[in-house]
């Protein structure tokens, strides 16, 4: 891994974050934003409540007002730490009182408002009952791309861990997989994505044999033999961006047919990255690598979308799947993962995180997409 992290994001990123929401939010005919403790406010305001509990946190974001963040007065202190609290006005509430009236007070008493997906049912049915000429709409229908497009900072983290799973497939390669259970391989996984530098890791698939047949397996008791084909999918948060790779190794030689199925899929996810180019719309990637798949005799085998976003959640918009027209803008960051997956078999997905470019895409997993033969 090479190359220094950028800066850490302060309140002028926030601010700007801040305000390209308010003009997203306009622009898509709504009122304001009310944006609960999840990815969105990270994203915006840099702050994450130790803990999520039925008092009420909200970010208000309406037009021509400064934000605003309501917390509980036990809270106020972490959020005044908060990294881009310099770019909000917080109003704290106490127990005993009640928040939603605080929060009606910064909104219209009428109009249609973003909500976060991450917002609980009881705060939003309260604040419907405080504001009954208000109405509500999920931000991933009304701002699905809000997140979507990185700065050069966020690439970069982005890139940095990225860099991290490389080094970690690096290291898992060099293990014994055979007479091992899955889960052995599980718990060094996340053990080198920690020591490369992760402070969360999501989630560590290891679907050997007939389990990597099912693309979202994770972990089992099954013990390794020498024969399986074993896909390895592992991310998780780097300095609070994501990372997210597939490799597909097999332990000992393959067979013919799992040395083909291995090389579809890598050709497949090289039509993927190749179909990357500003413009182009989500579906055209999906459609670039299924095509190969579908060539060669697997099309029915190859089960899920080509690929997803990925920024301070390794699952987010923008989706690579048929019927997403969304044309792509440098910037957007996202997965590159197809595969084929044989019922009581085995299974072979390859995937890259990519960035869009301003003339193609660039890669921001470098590891060998070739079959690695493991012990």
């Amino acid at each position: 891994m090479t190359g220094s992290t950028p800066a850490p994001f302060g309140a002028a990123d926030y601010s700007a974050r801040m305000e390209r929401a308010v003009r997203s939010a306009a622009g898509a005919g709504l009122a304001g934003l009310l944006v609960a403790p999840g990815p969105d406010m990270v994203w915006l305001t840099g702050y994450t409540p130790t803990a999520v509990t039925e008092r009420l946190t909200a970010l208000v974001l309406v037009p021509g007002r400064d934000p605003v963040l309501v917390v509980p007065t036990l809270e106020a202190p972490d959020a005044e730490k908060a990294a881009g609290a310099a770019a909000l006005t917080l109003r704290d509430w106490t127990d005993g009182k009640d928040p939603y009236s605080v929060t009606a007070d910064l909104l219209h008493h009428s109009g249609r408002f973003g909500i976060s997906d991450t917002t609980w049912a009881m705060h939003l049915l309260a604040l419907q009952r405080a504001l009954p000429g208000t109405s509500y709409v999920a931000l991933t229908d009304a701002l699905p791309m809000l997140r979507a497009v990185k700065d050069a900072a966020e690439v970069e983290l982005l890139a940095a861990a990225g860099a991290a799973a490389d080094a970690t497939f690096e290291e898992i390669r060099k293990v014994p997989f055979a007479g091992r259970r899955e889960s052995d391989l599980g718990h060094d996984l996340a053990g080198l994505l920690r020591r490369f530098g992760h402070s969360r890791v999501d989630f560590t698939i290891v679907g050997s044999g007939p389990n990597g047949a099912n693309p979202h397996h994770e972990v089992g008791d099954r013990v390794i033999r020498r024969g399986d084909t074993v896909v390895l999918d592992f991310g998780g948060l780097k300095d609070g961006y994501g990372s997210d790779t597939t490799r597909t190794v097999h332990v000992g030689e393959p067979t013919e047919e799992e040395r083909r199925v291995h090389d579809i899929v890598r050709a497949a996810q090289e039509a993927g990255c190749r179909a990357v180019r500003p413009g182009v719309p989500c579906q055209e990637v999906d459609r670039a690598a299924r095509a190969v798949i579908s060539d060669a005799g697997y099309g029915e085998y190859f089960i899920h979308r080509t690929g997803h976003g990925i920024g301070v959640t390794t699952h987010e918009p923008p989706y690579m799947i048929e019927g997403e027209e969304q044309p792509l803008v440098p910037g957007m960051c996202f997965s590159v993962e197809p595969g084929v997956y044989l019922p009581g078999r085995f299974g072979v997905r390859i995937e890259d995180i990519v960035t869009v470019t301003e003339d193609g895409g660039r890669r921001l997993n470098n590891t060998t997409r070739e079959m690695v033969i493991v012990d």
